[in-house]
């Protein structure tokens, strides 16, 4: 990796690479508080810089060489020091102007602002990478069966969200992907409509939207579910979606356009006049980032290729009214894919 990495600091003309990202500072160091370290890559070392806090933290969880800036100075004066005139390149994407402006006035020079090197490396899964988030999946299924329990006509969407966080930090994750989504009746037309105070009531749809993050890997995955009888137009919507959705996942595979995946989706859902309510895209990449590459769109470029991890959650939302998601975590093979959502996608009555 540090070779691969010096190869594309060396082609930007840079002699040290600032990293800020945390998704990148976690995935270089191991560290699990990356929001507040950096990662300066040379040519011949790639250090972690944090605070005294967290010392006895690096210690045990970096996985390069790591060094604590003293409380004396500011982040920026020791990382100038650090480059020791070194021509610097930044993320441009994670540092704000003035940041910008007060690095360069301590280096005596403009850093060159660069795109992400790191996240290419991050596209295609290690082994040991999907045995993480395989183990995260595996927590949210085990919520999922959970939560039937709790989910009933009398019952805030609030509560709901928290039992599904008490359960997963209790089965070992260190935190939600996201902040869980749990959106009933016509909060389902919301596709990001995080729990709420609303009551759940008899004849809802009730989208459950949510994940686990393990040792810095997160999964995805929405189920959505029925409180009693539901409308004959909730039920075909319904089963609409899930069309779509199994249709897409079947067509994985290395190689595919995500666009043309997300083309037959999209296709299935025209076909039942729901076209117009399918307002996103088919999905996305998961990692150490919940929302990451590839990007599965009408408009994407990208390309599937063994062991990227993606989702598949086409839906449909009628404003105001009515909305269905339904959401696999697969990871792409040569030949075909791997369902690492197990939870039932059938519709479920409670």
């Amino acid at each position: 990796m540090l070779a691969k990495l010096q190869k594309d600091i060396a082609a930007i003309e840079a002699e040290a690479f600032l990293l800020t990202n945390p998704a990148n500072v976690r995935y270089l160091s191991g560290f699990s508080n990356p929001q507040d370290a950096r990662v300066l890559v040379f040519a011949d070392e790639i250090i972690l810089i944090t605070d005294g806090r967290y010392n006895a933290q690096a210690k045990t969880e970096s996985k390069i060489d790591y060094k604590i800036f003293p409380i004396t100075k500011t982040l920026n004066e020791y990382l100038a020091e650090t480059v020791k005139g070194k021509k610097l390149a930044i993320e441009a994407d994670q540092i704000s102007v003035k940041q910008y402006k007060d690095l360069s006035k301590l280096l005596g020079y403009e850093p060159i602002a660069s795109e992400d090197i790191v996240a290419k490396y991050r596209l295609i899964k290690t082994e040991a990478e999907l045995e993480q988030i395989r183990a995260a999946a595996k927590i949210a299924d085990d919520a999922f069966s959970h939560i039937l329990n709790y989910i009933k006509a009398g019952v805030k969407e609030i509560e709901i969200a928290l039992e599904l966080e008490r359960f997963m930090r209790m089965a070992g994750a260190e935190g939600l992907a996201f902040d869980s989504i749990v959106a009933s009746g016509y909060r389902s037309s919301m596709p990001h409509g995080t729990a709420s105070q609303k009551l759940i009531e008899s004849g809802d749809l009730v989208t459950l939207d949510f994940g686990a993050c393990l040792d810095g890997y997160n999964s995805d995955m929405t189920r959505t579910v029925a409180i009693g009888e539901i409308t004959d137009e909730a039920n075909q919507i319904y089963h609409a979606v899930l069309e779509a959705q199994e249709a897409a996942l079947k067509a994985v595979v290395a190689s595919i356009a995500t666009k043309d995946l997300d083309k037959i989706a999209r296709t299935i859902l025209e076909k039942h006049k729901l076209g117009e309510y399918f307002s996103h895209g088919l999905g996305h990449g998961v990692g150490i980032d919940i929302h990451e590459a590839p990007r599965l769109s009408m408009s994407s470029l990208d390309v599937l290729e063994p062991n990227m991890v993606i989702t598949i959650e086409p839906g449909a939302y009628i404003p105001g009214k009515i909305g269905v998601r339904i959401e696999d975590l697969v990871f792409v093979t040569a030949d075909s894919y791997e369902l690492v959502s197990k939870s039932n996608k059938n519709l479920i009555q409670l």
